[in-house]
């Protein structure tokens, strides 16, 4: 499942439910428009995880809060818990590696 973020309510409870893969991204950012595709791709291929997207020019409170100094940043949650973070583009393979 792909979400983008509308409220900062509704980010608290998604990562606190399974595996959610949180993407901080800009829409002037070039690599952040090249990893859109490969997280729809990822999402399609593994059904067990939410993808969140939060654009960090509405959301630059989360930004601060998970130390996001570039986009695109990828934080990992497992029922509220960061696992690993990862910063720049990544192909939708080693997006699958990340998680195994």
């Amino acid at each position: 499942m792909l979400l983008e973020l509308t409220t900062i309510e509704q980010f608290n409870e998604l990562i606190t439910k399974g595996r959610v893969l949180v993407d901080f991204f800009a829409t002037w950012c070039g690599p952040c428009k090249m990893l859109a595709p490969e997280l729809v791709e990822f999402a399609e291929r593994d059904p067990n995880i939410t993808i969140v997207k939060v654009d960090v020019d509405k959301f630059n409170s989360l930004a601060a809060q998970y130390n996001v100094r570039a986009v695109p940043t990828l934080v990992y949650f497992n029922d509220g818990k960061i696992v690993k973070t990862t910063s720049g583009y990544m192909d939708v393979n080693s997006l699958i590696n990340l998680f195994k």
